[in-house]
């Protein structure tokens, strides 16, 4: 199902970025790692010096192609106590017009998919908040930024916290009674394979349920111990769970962009040896889904729920035991 010259893989640009520099300069380093030929541009902050046909040509003289935007409002301190849930109506109006003017930057530059991760919508005490108009301003901004640019896809990307302690959208479940409530066909969601481990989720059973109600618009790989998000590389933790996440994938039919959701600058690594690394591995773990997806001894032993059997092929395709 891949169409010739489409990305196939996306950067978190902020992974590049080192002490002073621009967007320009990080997008010219993520452009130095061969099979890396896209990147999320989060708005507003890598436009505050830019014009989206400015970004455009940055990355197109990089070989880049532009994956989509992401959302960002925790630049703005006004929004700490919420974006779209704020008690504060001036301010969520603020929210959703800069959210506008995000997916406006997004069609100028061609692109079709706005993420968007509310990380600041929750609470941290009980009786912090009113949980029904949390909801209830939660989904009529999300059905207002759908109906501005019905061409455009909004795809949210839950976290169960951080910074707040409680997400309003913390999990697939949630997220997707929302996408139901909002009935917007424009509105799906990002699958990170961090957060839903932070949800207690298992990744390809999330994908699962994520297909049966919606579009799956985006799918952030990295790993971590679930605790919280550490966004390590892809397969180093969970080599086991991915592969299984990419077999789904690939048997629903999802043919987008993996977008590497990944922290090297936490532990200091060289962004570009990461993501080579990234790269590497997820190949691999990709070749081993793909091979997997039609075989009768695994379909089998999974239709028998024999985890004893499926063990084996799997680790006999991971480690040729």
């Amino acid at each position: 199902m891949t169409i010739p010259n489409r990305p196939r893989y996306a950067t978190r640009l902020n992974a590049f970025k080192r002490k002073g520099d621009t967007v320009a300069e990080m997008i010219e380093r993520a452009g130095q790692v061969g099979g890396l030929n896209a990147a999320d541009l989060n708005f507003p902050d890598h436009f505050d010096h830019h014009f989206p046909a400015e970004l455009t040509n940055l990355l197109q003289k990089s070989n880049m192609a532009l994956n989509g935007l992401a959302m960002r409002y925790y630049t703005d301190p006004g929004f700490r106590l919420g974006a779209f849930t704020h008690p504060d109506p001036t301010v969520r109006r603020a929210a959703i017009d800069i959210t506008k003017r995000g997916l406006d930057a997004l069609a100028q530059m061609g692109g079709t998919v706005m993420t968007v991760w509310l990380g600041q919508d929750g609470f941290d005490y009980s009786f912090q908040g009113d949980y029904d108009r949390m909801w209830d301003d939660t989904l009529a901004a999300l059905a207002e930024i759908c109906d501005h640019n019905p061409a455009l896809d909004i795809s949210i990307e839950y976290k169960p916290n951080e910074p707040r302690s409680w997400s309003v959208l913390p999990d697939m479940a949630t997220t997707l009674h929302a996408i139901r409530d909002v009935a917007r066909p424009n509105l799906g969601v990002t699958l990170d394979f961090c957060h839903m481990l932070f949800a207690g989720e298992v990744p390809a059973k999330s994908a699962t349920l994520a297909a049966r109600h919606c579009r799956i618009m985006g799918v952030h790989l990295n790993d971590g111990y679930g605790k919280r998000d550490d966004g390590l590389i892809a397969g180093t933790v969970h080599p086991v769970q991915t592969v299984e996440l990419f077999w789904t994938l690939d048997r629903l039919g999802y043919d987008g962009v993996i977008y590497f959701d990944t922290f090297p600058d936490h532990g200091g690594m060289d962004p570009v040896q990461e993501s080579r690394a990234n790269l590497a591995l997820t190949e691999r773990l990709r070749t081993i889904a793909t091979g997997l997806k039609d075989d009768p001894a695994l379909t089998a032993a999974m239709a028998g729920q024999d985890a004893a059997t499926t063990t084996r092929i799997i680790a006999r395709a991971l480690y040729g035991a």
